[in-house]
């Protein structure tokens, strides 16, 4: 039987990658990734530039990977959509293999490739973006949870995550007629930056799966077994750091699962702390799956009405880092920095965006998507309606975050502060969540002129709270 295996972006690894384990089992295996344009076209790519990178670089990985193992990947140019029904066809195999995706994007895409195969080819999708498979969780009346706690139960009572499988020891070589002139026509080279003219970050994540299992081993022998408390705590390295890793594929969630489970065996608390953020990355996709509208409009029906304001100015501010509330503005300014949000930093700054300054969520969810490296649709959806209180299994909508207590509370040095708005580095932990506050002199020895170093907060935390709650209030019972 000869295998195309499909490689889409979310898989890029060769340990526990099941339809590449599955092809090899049946006998010839064509590995192929297409260079769609959808993402791929310097106008596509530079509004996401650190996923790009991240992209490009654990692409070239797997070829490499592919490469020492005895075959290569083939790389194609064009729409997936048209590629793979025309190659599929070209190279005479008989099924094709691939992970599934939850996204709308990716189930329209796979609906069309399958519309278009010529008869006799198959086109198998197998799991392995999620713990739980689609259908597997669902409430006593067959419905989808929209609360995350029954879903957690009840995944925790259905779901046992199978063992991850390991990297092939070697893969058969393309065989022989496989690439015929009209698949070389489609050839491409592997994308690099240069090619779809994004700019390299050095300070981002780097990629490729060799990347993304060292910092499997280096959080799980380190941080992982205080992860309960320093997940929270903005200065340290307490978390894993894994999102971007999970959200390209470079690992497998269930390798995570099960290495974290075995690591963390001593350690209740952090394993169920560390379990539990998986389980919610299941749900996140569990909605999108079921509720593909919430990438257009809020969960709950009554928050279209919402009185969101524009505010250009205070808009520019939050995604600048100037809003004077120094823990809103380090996460904004890491944002851009390094393609990374700590994940407390980002509930803060999300509620802040939508509670304090009333702008709409998806403006906030927009800019997320477009630098984050791990920006995925679902996670981020998840969270930022979440954060705005009109989402599924929402934070209480009546709750709006203080960014003085909350860093006070979670950067209760000024640690992540200072790393990020070094106008403040010399401040006092006392007032560096809030130096509108400090004496004067406080402010003089840290060299810290407000207005002009640093500017004064653009909103009241208390007015804002009653504005918004004034708003909402009409919405909710």
């Amino acid at each position: 039987m000869r295998t195309l295996v499909w490689f889409r972006g979310k898989d890029l690894r060769l340990h526990d990658h099941t339809p590449l384990a599955a092809a090899a089992k049946a006998g010839e295996v064509v590995p192929v990734f297409v260079v769609d344009p959808y993402f791929f076209a310097p106008e596509r790519a530079k509004e996401l530039p650190n996923r790009m990178q991240y992209l490009v670089a654990s692409l070239a990985e797997l070829a490499a990977g592919l490469s020492s193992l005895g075959t290569r990947l083939v790389v194609l140019g064009g729409k997936s959509v048209e590629v793979i029904p025309r190659v599929a066809r070209a190279m005479k195999v008989d099924r094709i293999v691939a992970h599934r995706w939850s996204e709308p994007i990716g189930r329209e895409r796979d609906r069309r490739v399958a519309a278009q195969l010529d008869p006799g080819i198959r086109f198998e999708l197998f799991e392995g973006e999620t713990l739980a498979t689609h259908g597997q969780v669902l409430t006593q009346a067959g419905k989808p949870f929209a609360v995350f706690t029954p879903f957690a139960r009840a995944l925790a009572r259905a779901v046992v995550p199978g063992e991850p499988i390991g990297r092939p020891r070697a893969l058969p070589p393309i065989p022989a007629g496989a690439i015929t002139k009209e698949v070389e026509a489609l050839e491409v080279p592997l994308p690099t930056l240069a090619s779809i003219a994004v700019t390299e970050n050095p300070d981002m994540t780097p990629g490729g799966e060799a990347a993304a299992r060292r910092r499997v081993g280096h959080f799980l022998r380190g941080a992982a077994s205080r992860y309960d408390e320093g997940r929270n705590e903005l200065g340290v390295a307490g978390t894993s750091r894994l999102s971007q890793d999970l959200k390209f594929g470079t690992v497998s969630v269930r390798s995570v699962w099960h290495a974290a489970k075995e690591a963390l065996a001593e350690h209740p608390k952090a394993w169920a702390a560390f379990s539990n953020e998986l389980v919610w990355r299941d749900f996140a996709y569990h909605v999108l799956h079921y509720q593909a509208e919430v990438l257009e409009k809020p969960f709950r029906p009554a928050w279209a009405k919402f009185p969101w304001r524009e505010d250009e100015a205070g808009w520019e501010a939050w995604v600048k880092g100037t809003t004077g509330y120094p823990v809103v503005d380090a996460s904004a300014r890491q944002l851009l920095g390094e393609g990374f949000v700590h994940n407390r930093a980002r509930m803060i700054s999300a509620s802040f965006l939508c509670k304090h300054l009333m702008i709409d969520f998806r403006r906030g969810e927009a800019h997320y998507l477009k630098w984050l490296t791990d920006g995925d649709w679902a996670a981020n959806d998840l969270g930022w309606q979440w954060s705005a209180g009109c989402g599924v299994d929402a934070q209480p909508w009546f709750r709006v975050f203080n960014p003085v207590s909350q860093g006070q509370k979670f950067d209760p040095d000024g640690a992540y502060v200072r790393r990020w708005v070094p106008e403040l580095a010399r401040m006092p932990a006392k007032w560096i969540h809030e130096p509108w506050n400090a004496p004067a002199a406080e402010l003089e020895r840290a060299g810290v002129r407000l207005g002009h170093a640093y500017p004064r907060p653009i909103v009241d935390h208390a007015l804002a709270r009653g504005r918004f709650l004034a708003a909402a209030g009409h919405l909710e019972p």
